[in-house]
């Protein structure tokens, strides 16, 4: 009797054992039998994480792709085999210091004594990444993160300037420099707002794999109402080739001119056009000086401020390195001093693109964009000139533009100014990376 109490007792406890164990790997469905749960993937560049080790940090300057391998016990010999079959994919020597990279180690290699990598991935921008695997099959590609775009909108009543408005509300500065510099540069002085003035604006905010917020994309639409007048804005392709982008109002009349007024966002202007300049270093003699400078830190992007034809790019004495461009018969514009020149002569640009960076190569006292700007084939004050409008829309499209505005025009007009925060829409796209 006693023994087959004994048995019982060992029977129910292997049975309690049994169901602890199983309650680890699963969890009972409704008719009682257990269910296997797996283990969640988490993928980053196309890999599930949970099946490596992951060992991530960034370039360092002086830091090479052999360097970082050696440091993690792969051989000189490797490294060479690995240089040579990925050199038509990506150039290893290519490796920019402060972005990010991330290796990959097999979880059996744990147990190695000296664990080498079996992927490195590297990242030259935030969209963008490359794979190498460094194992028996050496191989590289390059691809991209999944781009997700959000279309939101905002409105904002201006009590001393757009900036402080945006600030309020915890709305991105870059759409303040979207409305002043791109959509009403030309129709509002934004430095003489008074208060009372309000906006209404349709905008798309970019994500990379939905998480990481990558800024303003565009705007799609726009609405001011100042001194009295309301003034639309919508976004407009006229070009598709070209990829020229306008706005335009409701009666598709273009907002811009065909120069921007400026060749570099949020400077100054710290020396104007002056035939009279005298200056003390060379005791107070008059030095003409026939262009505007706008002062800007080191780097800054300097950009075309028309459309053209570079028909120099180069570097002469005083002018330091310098970018010229022809925009057609009547006006040229040249842009000096630049630390880096990113076009080359015969390059056709688009108003906006980016030819170079500001410096402080040539006769400069300070890193700035000196903006030269000819008319007829004399040097002029850009500022005092009657400059052309863009191109008007033409009639074939115009009729396209008026049927293509109307249901955006019905969303920004049923936008009230009481919301106080960017109100999230439903329009979101989203972009597969491109392998």
């Amino acid at each position: 009797m006693q023994l087959k109490r004994l048995i019982t007792i060992a029977v129910i406890a292997v049975s309690l054992y049994a169901c602890k164990e199983d309650n680890t790997a699963g969890i009972a469905n409704d008719k009682g039998e257990a269910e296997i749960v797996e283990e969640e993937k988490i993928l980053e560049f196309g890999f599930d994480i949970n099946n490596y080790i992951v060992k991530r940090d960034t370039i360092k300057s002086g830091d090479s792709f052999g360097e970082i391998m050696q440091r993690n016990n792969i051989g000189y010999p490797n490294i060479f085999q690995i240089a040579e079959v990925v050199k038509d994919t990506f150039d290893i020597r290519k490796l920019n210091s402060g972005r990010p990279y991330t290796l990959l180690y097999s979880k059996a290699s744990e147990k190695d004594s000296l664990p080498s990598p079996s992927t490195f991935i590297y990242q030259p921008s935030q969209e963008e990444y490359v794979v190498i695997g460094l194992k028996d099959s050496i191989h590289a590609y390059k691809s991209r993160k999944p781009i997700t775009y959000v279309e939101k909108t905002a409105t904002g009543v201006i009590e001393s300037s757009i900036s402080a408005t945006l600030e309020e509300k915890g709305l991105s500065q870059r759409l303040a420099y979207k409305m002043a510099d791109e959509i009403y540069a030309w129709t509002i002085d934004f430095r003489r707002l008074q208060k009372g003035d309000r906006f209404k604006v349709i905008y798309t905010d970019k994500y990379i794999d939905d998480t990481i917020y990558a800024g303003i994309q565009g705007v799609k639409a726009a609405y001011f109402e100042h001194n009295g007048d309301s003034l639309y804005a919508f976004q407009y392709e006229t070009d598709s080739i070209k990829g020229i982008v306008d706005y335009f109002n409701e009666d598709a009349k273009n907002l811009r001119r065909a120069f921007l007024k400026a060749p570099v966002q949020f400077s100054r202007i710290s020396s104007r056009y002056n035939l009279k300049r005298r200056i003390a270093v060379y005791g107070y003699k008059v030095r003409a000086h026939r262009g505007t400078d706008f002062a800007a830190p080191i780097g800054t992007p300097i950009m075309a401020t028309a459309s053209g034809t570079v028909i120099e790019s180069t570097r002469r004495g005083g002018n330091g390195k310098y970018v010229k461009i022809r925009h057609n018969d009547t006006y040229t514009t040249q842009y000096l001093h630049m630390s880096k020149r990113l076009v080359q002569k015969g390059d056709f640009v688009k108003q906006g693109d980016i030819i170079g960076k500001v410096g402080m190569t040539g006769n400069t006292g300070g890193p700035h964009v000196c903006y030269r700007f000819w008319k007829n084939g004399v040097q002029v004050d850009p500022f005092k000139q009657e400059l052309p409008d863009a191109e008007p829309i033409s009639d074939s499209l115009k009729v396209k533009y008026l049927e293509h505005i109307k249901p955006v025009r019905k969303q920004l007009d049923n936008i009230f100014f009481l919301e106080v925060e960017p109100k999230e829409t439903e329009n979101t796209i989203t972009e597969d990376p491109i392998l």
